[in-house]
């Protein structure tokens, strides 16, 4: 299980012009340069973690390859050569290297600058024209309003501090018509050792990040449809004894006809 995540910095390649800064509610300067501190802080902590076990984690085998290739081959049937695509959250880039060329473009993104350095070289030594990596944290995600035709957030959003806001900033991010496709981890339906015993001591010992949402599939459920997405499908993919890791697909809206 990956305990993850993934502001917009740079990209090898041109498909997407990354957000430069954030916009934050207020319009004192004073109280932005407050926030994008903050932000700029967390992120710096949050970062650390994946950094340092960035190489064991690329090392780590796929525990159920078969849920995996069933996920890969379920979502790579949502894609098309003329969709643009973004990944949040795509630690070392295994799974956006597989989907990519079904893609139009395709930036992956993650908030470990190590992670990123592990998954350009698997570019570098696969080559895939529509695939770019950047640095970036899902609780910040890339600024801009419908811009991609789909999003894609697998095993991250258990990682992130504020999951309305993650949720609310892909909402945008989505064309009208676009999908948001998630696969997540959901912790509150495992052992409740796990929740309220492993966790805190992983966290002490240094083995686990600092943010973990114990989530169950309804409230995954609920935050998508709070943010105006429809619930298209939900599954789980795992092949071995129960899966807690549930995938969903939901869509924006298309727009509406005022007349």
């Amino acid at each position: 299980m990956r305990i993850y995540t993934g502001n917009i910095q740079t990209s090898p390649h041109e498909c997407f012009k990354p957000a430069q800064s954030m916009s934050f509610p207020s319009n004192k300067h004073l109280t932005d340069d407050m926030h994008s501190t903050c932000a700029d802080a967390a992120t710096m902590r949050k970062a650390r973690f994946w950094n340092r076990i960035a190489r064991k984690y690329a090392a780590d085998p796929i525990p159920d390859m078969a849920g995996y290739e069933t996920s890969l081959q379920r979502t790579r049937g949502l894609l098309s050569t003329e969709h643009n695509v973004l990944e949040i959250g795509c630690g070392t880039g295994t799974t956006a290297l597989h989907l990519a060329a079904s893609t139009g473009c395709f930036l992956a993104t993650d908030i470990s600058a190590e992670m990123i350095a592990i998954a350009k070289e698997k570019l570098a030594s696969q080559p895939t024209p529509q695939l770019s990596f950047a640095l970036a944290d899902a609780d910040l995600p890339m600024s801009g309003s419908a811009t991609y035709d789909r999003v894609l957030a697998f095993n991250i959003l258990h990682l992130v501090s504020d999951l309305d806001q993650t949720l609310a900033k892909a909402a945008q991010a989505l064309r009208p018509g676009g999908l948001f496709i998630s696969k997540t981890a959901c912790i509150a339906e495992m052992n409740p050792l796990i929740q309220h015993l492993a966790l805190p001591l992983m966290r002490v010992i240094g083995k686990a990040p600092l943010i973990v949402q114990c989530l169950n599939e309804t409230q995954l459920r609920a935050a998508l449809t709070r943010q105006g997405l429809q619930i298209v499908s939900v599954e789980r993919h795992g092949t071995k004894k129960k899966d807690f890791r549930v995938f969903i697909i939901a869509s924006k809206p298309l727009a509406t006809d005022p007349s």
